[in-house]
């Protein structure tokens, strides 16, 4: 099976499995993957729960729709992590409910949306800064992302929801649920839960290479 076709099962598999578990909803949320050629991403308004492998948009390296149906229009900002950051291969972007809330409520901070509360936080995820509202498609947001790119493993957008971006599809959707069960863990706790000191982020660091 080539790279392209086991890349397009998986995209299939993991937006599936994220709407099922209801990380997102209806048309929302998109999916691409880095190919030696271009580019593979989901077809604007598709359901990630009915994704079928041939439908997934193709787009050539000077951006042009080879195959599939109709790119996402969210192509150009995945286009500035794919650009900017050569070791990325996937981007998984979701309206997920705990961390729209999050951003509804008010974040911990503008470069933080959550503090450290938990190790696979640290570990799998890392510091998200939060980008304030644009509309769906802002040209904007994809600026702004080409200055993260590089720093960080994904970015929240203010009422719309995560965009994370890691070496494969599936580590992408991983650091993307393990951000939305920080967000419902922070959402539900009363008082809200203290942040792990500076010694166990420094243990995690040194052990396990995390980066925060």
């Amino acid at each position: 099976m080539s790279k392209e076709r086991r890349l397009r099962e998986e995209i299939c598999d993991v937006g599936r499995s994220l709407y099922a578990r209801g990380y997102t909803v209806g048309s929302a949320g998109n999916i691409s993957a880095r190919l030696e050629d271009g580019w593979l991403i989901t077809p604007t308004d598709a359901c990630l729960g009915r994704l079928e492998p041939a439908a997934i948009a193709k787009v050539d390296l000077a951006g042009e729709w080879v195959s599939g149906d109709k790119p996402s229009k969210t192509l150009a900002l995945h286009r500035q992590v794919y650009d900017r950051n050569p070791a990325m291969q996937a981007v998984v972007h979701t309206h997920s409910t705990h961390l729209v809330a999050l951003t509804l409520a008010g974040v911990f901070s503008q470069d933080e949306i959550l503090p450290p509360i938990t190790p696979y936080q640290v570990m799998k995820v890392g510091r998200i800064p939060l980008i304030g509202y644009e509309r769906p498609g802002s040209p904007r947001v994809a600026e702004r992302v080409a200055e993260l790119a590089n720093r960080v493993r994904g970015v929240m957008l203010e009422r719309l929801g995560p965009v994370i971006w890691e070496r494969s599809v599936s580590q992408a959707s991983y650091a993307l649920e393990e951000l939305e069960e920080t967000a419902r863990l922070w959402l539900l706790t009363q008082p809200r839960p203290a942040s792990l000191s500076d010694e166990v982020l420094q243990e995690l660091r040194e052990v396990f290479s995390a980066v925060w």
